[in-house]
């Protein structure tokens, strides 16, 4: 290799490393965006409408939105601290553990 071919790759992986710290870092700084939700925030199980749970749901519903059924026992949706258990579904009350 020439100098001047040993000098762009050096560049091309300089510029991939720079591209890579900087996604890493958007990804914890999203991450951390988050910090203040989850603070002032309670999961509420048995409280989310089909579609609109938020994350580690029942069986067939991995993540967000993917629930299938309303008001699963096994879903949860994110409310304020202290309002779920006083939270009225048609199945009861909201609950802060995994209903059966």
């Amino acid at each position: 290799m020439t100098p001047k071919t040993l000098a762009r790759a050096g560049l091309a992986a300089a510029g991939l490393l720079a591209l890579s710290a900087g996604a890493a870092q958007a990804g914890q700084m999203a991450r951390l965006a988050q910090i203040p939700k989850l603070l002032t925030t309670e999961r509420c199980y048995g409280a989310a409408l089909a579609g609109h749970n938020d994350c580690k749901a029942a069986a067939g519903a991995t993540c967000a939105g993917t629930s299938k059924v309303d008001y699963d026992g096994k879903a949860y949706k994110r409310v304020p601290k202290g309002t779920c258990v006083t939270t009225k579904t048609p199945h009861g009350m909201g609950s802060l553990t995994p209903k059966a």
